[in-house]
Order: C-alpha cells, then sequence, then structure tokens
C-alpha cells in the first residue's frame, strides 16, 4: 500500500471497520462531488460530461472484476439489477440460492408466484444444483459472517446442468480477484470495497446471455438507445447492441464520485495487491480472537470480512470507544479495508480483552 496515498485520502476519525456496510469516501471524491454539486447550483450543468464520468467509472469497473465495458450495464441499487434478472426468467423457473443470503439477492425473485425459489446451505449449494435449476443466484462473499463461495465449484455444476449463474459481488469487489466473464450475470454495488458513494452499482451481462435474449431491457429509456442523444423521444428506433440497453439513467453525482474512486483502487494495485493488505490483516484479527476469554471462534476462512459468533453485544461498548463495526445475526462482523492498520486491528482486540 501506497502510504503517503493513503494519508492523502483518508482521515477517518474513528477506528473504521465497518466496511461490509459502507466504505469510506476518498478525498478527491468528495471534492469532485462537493465541485459538480456547486457547479450545478450555479447553472453550469453539463450532461453529456456527466455521462462521460459514467462511461470512466464503467470502464475501471469492467477492469477491475475482468470484464470489458460493453458488458457493463450502470445503474444505482443492486435489487433493480436483480429484479430486472427475475422478470426475464421463464414462467416455471426454478431458481436455487444459499440460506440466509442477503435479500436484494434473493428477494426479487420471490415477488414472481410462477417462479420457485429453493435454498440450501451455502457448502451444499454447488451439490444441489440439477437438471431442474434454472438460476443460481448466490454472492461471492456472503454479507452475515464473510465466507467465501467455492465459485468455481458452483460454476462448474450449473454449466453440467445448463444453469446460468449470478453473482453478487458487492462484498468482494475491490480486494477479491475475479473474473466476471466466468459467469452469466454480476451485480454490484459499489458503495463499500470500491469505496462509491451510494447510487453506484453496475450489472455485468455475459456476451451469450445477450445474445440469446436472456435478459430482457424491461426498464429500458432514453438512455438505452444506441444513439441516446439523437433519438429521445417516441419509442427508441435500435436499443444499444451490448450492456447499455439495461442501463438506467445515473445519478450524476454518484457517478462523477465514483469515477475517481474506480480510479484510487487501480492506483493502488487493484484487487491483488488490496486483497492481500485485506486478509493479513483479517487474519491478524481471527488469530487473536481466539485467544480471549469467553472461547469466541470466529467463522474460518481467508475472508476480508470476520464475523465472530456470538460478540455482537460487544459492538455498543465499542461504538463508545470510537470503534465503527456492525452486528448480523449476533455476529460481530469486521471489515478489513485498505485504510485499515495493524493498529486497528491490536486496538479492537485490546478493547475486546478489556
Amino acid at each position: 500500500m501506497d502510504e503517503r496515498l493513503l494519508a492523502a485520502e483518508f482521515a477517518p476519525e474513528v477506528c473504521y471497520l465497518n466496511t461490509a456496510s459502507h466504505g469510506l469516501l476518498p478525498a478527491r471524491t468528495v471534492a469532485a462531488v462537493a465541485q459538480a454539486a456547486t457547479r450545478m447550483a450555479a447553472g453550469h450543468i453539463d450532461q453529456a460530461a456527466y455521462y462521460a464520468e459514467a462511461d470512466a467509472a464503467r470502464g475501471a469497473f469492467a477492469r477491475l472484476v475482468g470484464t470489458t465495458p460493453d458488458r457493463v450495464a450502470a445503474g444505482s441499487a443492486v435489487s433493480t439489477h436483480v429484479g430486472l434478472i427475475a422478470a426475464s426468467l421463464p414462467a416455471g423457473a426454478r431458481v436455487l440460492a444459499p440460506e440466509n443470503e442477503f435479500s436484494s439477492v434473493v428477494n426479487p425473485f420471490t415477488v414472481r408466484e410462477d417462479v420457485q425459489l429453493r435454498t440450501v446451505p451455502l457448502e451444499a449449494l454447488a451439490d444441489a444444483v440439477d437438471d431442474t435449476t434454472t438460476l443460481v443466484a448466490l454472492s461471492a462473499v456472503q454479507s452475515v459472517d464473510g465466507r467465501i463461495a467455492d465459485l468455481p465449484a458452483v460454476r462448474e455444476a450449473a454449466r453440467a446442468a445448463g444453469a446460468r449463474v449470478m453473482l453478487d459481488v458487492t462484498q468482494a469487489a475491490g480486494w477479491l480477484p475475479l473474473s466476471a466473464d466466468d459467469y452469466d450475470y454480476v451485480v454490484c454495488g459499489a458503495y463499500k470495497w470500491l469505496l462509491c458513494p451510494r447510487g453506484t452499482s453496475f450489472l455485468v451481462v455475459s456476451r451469450q446471455a445477450q445474445e440469446a435474449g436472456a435478459l430482457r431491457p424491461l426498464h429500458a429509456g432514453w438512455v438505452a438507445g444506441a444513439s441516446p442523444w439523437d433519438d429521445c423521444y417516441g419509442p427508441v428506433a435500435r436499443l444499444a447492441p451490448h450492456a447499455r440497453a439495461y442501463e438506467q439513467p445515473v445519478p450524476f453525482l454518484s457517478y462523477v464520485g465514483a469515477a475517481r474512486s474506480l480510479a484510487l483502487i487501480e492506483e493502488l494495485g487493484g484487487p491483488e495487491a488490496i486483497g492481500a493488505h485485506d486478509r493479513a490483516l483479517a487474519a491478524r484479527f481471527r488469530a487473536g480472537v481466539a485467544e480471549l476469554d469467553g472461547g469466541y471462534a470466529p467463522v474460518p476462512g481467508d475472508s476480508a470480512v470476520v464475523a465472530v459468533p456470538g460478540l455482537g453485544h460487544a459492538a455498543e461498548r465499542l461504538a463508545a470507544e470510537g470503534v465503527s463495526l456492525s452486528v448480523r445475526e449476533g455476529n460481530l462482523r469486521a471489515g478489513f479495508h485498505l485504510y485499515n492498520t495493524g493498529d486497528d486491528v491490536d486496538r479492537l482486540l485490546g478493547l475486546l480483552k478489556g
């Protein structure tokens, strides 16, 4: 990690270990959003420039997750992307997902009475795929406890069964190396590990799914057109011949910020370098928790998200001491990211020992 660059971009007033809920905004992002908002208030509004910022963010996201910009649609929320996928499924489709999966990943499928959602334990997911499965929907990293899915096994099982895979990388993109080209659909809320303003999300659609018409552009507005500025009245004559056909009009300020945040992630070495840093801190915390009194055992693994079952009651006391983390299903959940250091881990462990 470039310590000088990190010092210039981040100056948290608390010990911030809650990236699994929301990432910190870099200084460059805050400055760009503030400047754009000020100019908007003064009447200097350049919509073409704002869409160019969205394109820059799209390109950076594509590079970070191992795909190309033509496969990426920009949006504002994961649930909207998942809802589009759910609405495009044929009647009678069967969706398979892990138990206790994040609601935005599974709930859009439940509102269709003609689609069946089945859940199984995460570790049994690949074995549960069969020839009746239409779609496997899962998060790369589980929000509740930080477990990393066995993605190669799930992907192989789905391919053998002729099923598609929808992968949510909201808790993974930015620190876990990924290849979005390995999946039919990838969705991502970028306000966590990618440090973007909330209101920034991405949908990646495979070329095969695009060519097969598997995803219907149900909310296609003027921005989804092949030539939006030339064809924005009446029915759109021709939709974009790539993933922008599934796009929504983006919130300008969020994407002005996102372009800067994603550029910073790339400058810091991307998921490989950032992931090594994050995982080392998480491993240090897991080892320290194992030495605490009380018999607490963190969820095992090599994730940047560490959950400690039964320790959620400590969160309020930690917050009073200036340590920000979260509680999920009784788990004390800590997320370690590029702006954290070994001193943060030691402070957290010291307070827990006290």
